[in-house]
């Protein structure tokens, strides 16, 4: 194996964590063929990151994390704000078009909006409770990609619904992430779930992310949508005019949906009416 860089170690750490829950640096080193002081460096690195704990000569997987994983936990973390941005996320659909859904609690959200609509649409969806949410509604066709049930979760992973993707001409994604930033794109906590992820992506005309504050600046271990494949990001975090202004760069829309928190936090900063953005970055009225 040739030189392995920082961010394809962490991935592989986490890879074996989440297979075993615990590991040694010295299975690590002898697996991926790297010093263990150069692995100790990492374990510290990912600890502060809150990606795993460390322990006497190893690591093991935290609870954190498979409390953030798991989909029920996530479902009512910052339900509000998901909620809002769902709303404004249905704006940016039209009739007769097919769109395509991930299986984050955010875009089932999204779904719950739509069941509420006459809208026609064709939802392809990696979730399941994203399916069930829509199978009902009388013009609106449902396809649920194939895959693995990942445990704790309701969504598929790996690789087997893949070929589905080819036949089907997709408008729009909407994905939801477990970080973004500008360096890694959107990125999630599941190797196995971001390989289905990224064939999504690569499949979708267009990439709409959904993603509420906690989101922002904030890496996860594996990328599955880089910063140049982003279309539109609609968020309920408050930008810096210098953050605005490198969306503007990456001629990446942003939308900003308002919470009652969130006017007041604008307000303080810019002065009342005053616009967050400009050029391709807009507010909602």
């Amino acid at each position: 194996m040739g030189k392995v860089f920082a961010p394809e170690r962490r991935r592989m750490i986490m890879e074996k964590l989440h297979e075993r829950q615990r590991v040694t640096v010295k299975e690590l080193s002898e697996e991926i063929k790297v010093s263990e002081a150069t692995l100790r460096t990492d374990l510290t690195k990912m600890e502060e990151d809150g990606l795993l704990k460390r322990t006497h000569g190893g690591a093991i997987l935290m609870d954190t994390i498979e409390n953030e994983t798991n989909f029920y936990n996530r479902e009512r973390k910052n339900k509000h704000e998901k909620s809002a941005i769902a709303k404004k996320a249905v704006e940016l659909i039209s009739n007769g078009q097919c769109i395509m859904l991930d299986a984050s609690s955010t875009a089932l959200e999204l779904a719950r909006t739509l069941k509420e609509m006459q809208i026609r649409l064709t939802v392809v969806t990696s979730g399941i409770n994203t399916a069930l949410e829509l199978h009902d509604h009388p013009s609106i066709t449902v396809i649920l990609l194939g895959g693995i049930v990942k445990k704790g979760s309701y969504s598929l992973e790996g690789s087997l619904g893949v070929n589905i993707l080819s036949q089907i001409n997709i408008d729009l994604m909407f994905t939801s992430a477990n970080g973004f930033s500008f360096e890694a794109g959107l990125s999630d906590f599941s190797v196995y779930e971001v390989e289905l992820k990224k064939a999504m992506v690569n499949a979708s005309n267009k990439i709409v992310a959904l993603l509420d504050h906690t989101k922002i600046n904030k890496n996860s271990i594996a990328s599955f949508a880089s910063i140049d494949q982003i279309d539109t990001i609609i968020t309920d975090y408050a930008l810096t005019d210098s953050y605005a202004e490198k969306f503007d760069e990456y001629n990446i829309e942003v939308i900003i949906v308002s919470t009652d928190e969130n006017v007041q936090l604008d307000q303080g900063k810019r002065g009342v009416n005053v616009p967050l953005f400009h050029n391709k970055i807009s507010q909602e009225k």
